[in-house]
C-alpha cells in the first residue's frame, strides 16, 4: 500500500467546520473596512526576491532566516511573500496608483515564513492588511487605530487587547540613536545573548525587541529613543496621542517597540493580549514614508498594519465563544415517493429564484422521512420542506419548524413568502 502523503509541517488544512467561523470573522472585518471607505487589492503570492530584500531589510530575521526562496526555470530568484506591504507598494508603483492621489487599500491571503510552528504561528499563515498612501498627518494614523478598535468591539474581544505606541522618528534621528545604543551595548557585551551580539552592529534597534529577561533588564539603563527624536516626529507623535485620547482610545507608550522590519519610521503600534500565552501581538503596523521611494517610485507618505488571522481566530474562540459560525443551511428540502425528487428539485430552484440569500439544501440519496429529518438537524437547518406523493399531486408542501416542531401545509406557490416570514 502506498504511503499516505501528508500536509507540510506548519501548513495546515482548514476543514468546513473551521472555515465557517473564519468566514464569519473575515466578513466582520471586511464590513468595517468597507465602512471606512477602504478598497480591496489582490496581490500575487510570489514576488521577485529583491522586492523583499530592499523593502524589509537584508539584516532582519525575515530575510536572513525565514523566507521561502527558490529559482524558477529561467533562473530568476522568486520568494513566497512573507508579508503584504512590499507587494502592495510594488503594485501601487507599477499601476500608477500612488501619485498625486490618496489610496486606502486592504488585502487578505496566505503568507509564508520558515519558522518553528507553534500555536498561532505557522509556516503558511493568513494576514489581513490595510495600507494608506498619500496622507502625511497623524490623523490617518489615528483612523487606522480607530478602525482596528472597532474590530475588537465587533468581535467581542475589546476588553482583552491593549494598544502600545511608540515613535521611532526619522531615518536621521534613528541613525544618531543607533550610534548611542551601539556605544551602550558595547559596554555590556557580557550580558548579551548570541542573537543580540549578532544584531548589535547590523541592526541594533532589534536588540530593543529582545525577549531575553536579562537583556530587557539591561535596556532599562540604555539611551532612550525618545531623547533622539527630531522635532517633526515628536510633533507628529504628540498629535497622534492627543487624537487617540480625544477619541477615548487608551494606550501605553512602549519605548522598546520598534517593529521587526526596516521600512518603518515615526509611528509604530501594536495591539497585544495576554490571553494567548507567549504569542501576544494581535495586530501591528506603523508609518513607512520612505518605502515607495526605496522601491523605485516617487516619495509618497504611507502608513498601514497587518494582522495574523490564525491568532485572531484563536482569540475569538477563547474569549467570545458566543461568536459562532452561522448555520451551514437555513432550509432542508425532504422528498419521498414517485415523482417527488424531480418536484423537489424544481421547487428548490423556484425558492432560490425568489430568495437568493437563502441557504437551501435538497436531500439526495433517498432515505425515509425520519432519516432525512436527522440529516436536516445535522446540517443545522431551522426549517424543513417536505414533499411526498400527496403533496406533489396537490402542488403543496409541508413546512416544518425544526425548533418548535410545528408544521403547516401550503401551496407550493406560497413557499418563498412563508420562508421569508419565518426566517426574517
Amino acid at each position: 500500500m502506498a504511503k499516505n502523503i501528508q500536509a507540510i509541517r506548519g501548513m495546515n488544512d482548514y476543514l468546513p467546520k473551521d472555515t465557517a467561523l473564519w468566514q464569519r470573522i473575515e466578513g466582520t472585518l471586511k464590513k468595517v473596512l468597507d465602512g471606512y471607505g477602504y478598497s480591496e487589492i489582490r496581490l500575487p503570492i510570489v514576488e521577485q526576491t529583491p522586492l523583499f530584500k530592499r523593502a524589509i531589510g537584508e539584516v532582519t530575521d525575515v530575510v536572513e532566516k525565514e523566507m521561502y526562496t527558490f529559482d524558477d526555470r529561467n533562473g530568476d530568484s522568486l520568494t513566497l511573500r512573507p508579508e503584504g506591504t512590499a507587494g502592495c507598494v510594488r503594485a501601487g508603483i507599477e499601476h500608477g496608483l500612488l501619485y498625486n492621489q490618496e489610496q486606502r487599500l486592504w488585502y487578505i491571503g496566505p503568507m509564508f515564513r520558515y519558522e518553528r510552528p507553534q500555536k498561532g504561528r505557522y509556516r503558511q499563515f493568513h494576514q489581513l492588511g490595510a495600507e494608506v498612501f498619500g496622507l502625511h498627518g497623524p490623523d490617518i494614523d489615528a483612523e487606522l487605530i480607530l478602525l482596528t478598535a472597532r474590530w475588537w468591539k465587533a468581535l467581542g474581544i475589546a476588553e482583552h487587547v491593549k494598544l502600545e505606541l511608540n515613535s521611532i522618528g526619522s531615518l536621521e534621528a534613528r541613525a544618531n540613536y543607533r550610534n548611542a545604543l551601539v556605544g551602550f551595548l558595547e559596554q555590556h557585551v557580557d550580558v548579551l545573548d548570541e542573537d543580540c551580539k549578532r544584531r548589535m552592529y547590523r541592526n541594533p534597534l532589534r536588540v530593543l525587541d529582545s525577549k531575553n529577561p536579562e537583556v530587557q533588564a539591561l535596556l532599562n539603563d540604555a539611551p532612550r529613543l525618545s531623547e533622539y527624536l527630531d522635532e517633526a516626529s515628536r510633533a507628529h507623535f504628540t498629535g497622534l496621542c492627543e487624537l487617540l485620547a480625544q477619541a477615548g482610545i487608551p494606550y501605553t507608550i512602549n519605548e522598546c517597540l520598534v517593529r521587526g522590519l526596516d521600512y518603518y519610521n515615526r509611528t509604530v503600534f501594536e495591539w497585544v493580549t495576554t490571553s494567548l500565552g507567549a504569542q501576544g501581538t494581535v495586530c501591528a503596523g506603523g508609518r513607512y514614508d520612505s518605502l515607495v521611494e526605496q522601491l523605485g517610485g516617487r516619495a509618497v507618505p504611507a502608513v498601514g498594519f497587518a494582522m495574523g488571522l490564525e491568532r485572531l481566530v484563536l482569540l475569538v474562540q477563547a474569549l467570545n465563544p458566543d461568536f459562532t459560525a452561522p448555520p451551514t443551511i437555513d432550509v432542508y428540502l425532504i422528498s419521498s415517493g414517485a415523482g417527488a425528487q424531480s418536484a423537489a428539485m424544481q421547487l428548490a430552484e423556484r425558492v432560490r429564484d425568489a430568495l437568493p440569500q437563502l441557504k437551501l439544501m435538497t436531500n439526495y440519496g433517498g432515505g425515509n422521512f425520519k432519516k432525512q429529518i436527522t440529516r436536516a438537524d445535522k446540517w443545522g437547518a431551522c426549517v424543513a420542506l417536505i414533499l411526498g406523493e400527496n403533496e406533489v399531486a396537490a402542488q403543496q408542501v409541508v413546512v416544518k419548524d425544526l425548533r418548535s416542531g410545528e408544521q403547516e401545509t401550503l401551496a407550493q406557490s406560497e413557499t418563498a413568502a412563508r420562508l421569508a416570514q419565518m426566517l426574517s
